[in-house]
C-alpha cells in the first residue's frame, strides 16, 4: 500500500514536470520569426500590405550597428500590422537592382505596393514613430518609372544578375579550374564577341522577317527594274544628241557675233569704212570707248 503510494506520487510529480516544461517552452517555440527574409523568389509578398524593409550586407560595419535596433523593431512589427523584413544585397543580387541600392544600410517603406524611402535616424523608437504616426506618407514615393515591378527595374535585375553570374563563373574558373586571371579575360572577351556577332545576325534575320525586301515582297519588281535601266539607257543615249545640238547652235552664235565684230570694225556707228581703210585694233578700242562715252554723258 505504501509502495503503491509512492510510485502515485511520483508519477504525478513526472506529469506536474513535463505539463510545466511545456508551459514554459511552448510560447517560445510556437512564437514564430518576426524578421522576414526577402528573396529573389519571393519579392512579389511586399507588394500588398504594409512593410519595412532593410537592404543590408553582412561585411557592412553600419549594417552590422544597425541589426540590434532592427530586431527589437521587429518583435513589435506583429502588434502594429507591419511586416519587418531584411534583404542581403550579397544573395539577392537581383533585388539591389530592382531597387538601386548605391548605400548601405538602406530602407524602404511599401504601403500597398507605394515605396518611400527612409531618411530618418536608425532607432527603434524613430521606426515605431515613423509607421504608428504614419511620417511615411510626407515622404515622397518612388516614381512609377522606377517601382521595383516596372520595366526598367526590371531590367535592372536582370542586369544585375547576369553580373553576378559573370562573377561566380569568373571566381570558379580562377580558383577552382587555376586558370590565370587573363585567361579568364580573354574568354570573357571571347564570349561577349561572338554572343555580340550572334545577336546582330538574329536581329538581321527578324529584321528582314518583319520588313521583307521588295525584290521578295513584290512579283513585278524585276519586270519594273528592267523597264526602268531601258528608260535610262535611252536617255543616256539621248543626251549625247542633244548635247551636239547645243554646241551646233552655240558656234553659230559666235559666228553671228563675229560677223557683227567684223562690221562694227569697220565703222564705230556701224558702217563699213571704204576699202583700203582699216583701223589698228587700238584705234578702233579707242574710239568705241570714246563713243560709248559720248552716249552716257548725253543720257544724262
Amino acid at each position: 500500500m505504501f509502495t503503491l503510494l509512492l510510485q502515485t506520487k511520483y508519477k504525478s510529480w513526472i506529469y506536474f514536470s513535463l505539463l510545466g516544461i511545456c508551459f514554459i517552452t511552448s510560447p517560445v517555440l510556437a512564437k514564430p520569426d518576426s524578421l522576414k527574409e526577402v528573396t529573389d523568389a519571393n519579392w512579389e509578398e511586399i507588394l500588398t500590405g504594409e512593410w519595412m524593409i532593410e537592404f543590408y550586407a553582412p561585411w557592412c560595419p553600419a549594417c552590422q550597428q544597425l541589426q540590434p535596433a532592427w530586431k527589437e523593431f521587429a518583435d513589435w512589427g506583429e502588434d502594429m500590422g507591419v511586416n519587418i523584413a531584411k534583404v542581403d544585397v550579397t544573395e539577392q543580387p537581383g533585388l539591389s537592382g530592382r531597387f538601386i541600392i548605391t548605400s548601405l544600410p538602406t530602407i524602404y517603406h511599401s504601403k500597398d505596393g507605394v515605396f518611400r524611402k527612409y531618411q530618418g535616424a536608425r532607432t527603434k523608437d524613430d521606426f515605431l514613430s515613423f509607421v504608428h504616426d504614419q511620417k511615411w506618407k510626407a515622404v515622397e514615393p518612388v516614381s512609377s518609372w522606377f517601382g521595383p515591378s516596372s520595366f526598367l527595374m526590371n531590367s535592372m535585375s536582370a542586369l544585375f544578375k547576369l553580373s553576378m553570374f559573370i562573377r561566380r563563373c569568373h571566381n570558379y574558373m580562377t580558383e577552382k579550374l587555376g586558370i590565370p586571371v587573363w585567361g579568364s579575360y580573354v574568354i570573357f572577351g571571347l564570349a561577349t564577341l561572338f554572343s555580340g556577332l550572334a545577336l546582330g545576325l538574329l536581329l538581321v534575320f527578324i529584321a528582314d522577317f518583319v520588313f521583307p525586301s521588295r525584290r521578295f515582297s513584290s512579283h513585278d519588281y524585276y519586270p519594273k527594274k528592267q523597264t526602268m535601266d531601258q528608260a535610262r539607257l535611252i536617255q543616256q543615249q539621248e543626251d549625247p544628241t542633244e548635247a551636239d545640238g547645243e554646241e551646233d547652235d552655240e558656234e553659230e552664235e559666235e559666228e553671228d557675233h563675229d560677223e557683227v565684230w567684223r562690221k562694227r570694225r569697220g565703222s564705230p556707228e556701224g558702217r563699213p569704212e571704204p576699202r583700203g581703210q582699216a583701223f589698228p585694233d587700238d584705234a578702233l578700242r579707242k574710239r568705241v570707248v570714246g563713243n560709248r562715252g559720248e552716249e552716257e554723258e548725253e543720257d544724262t
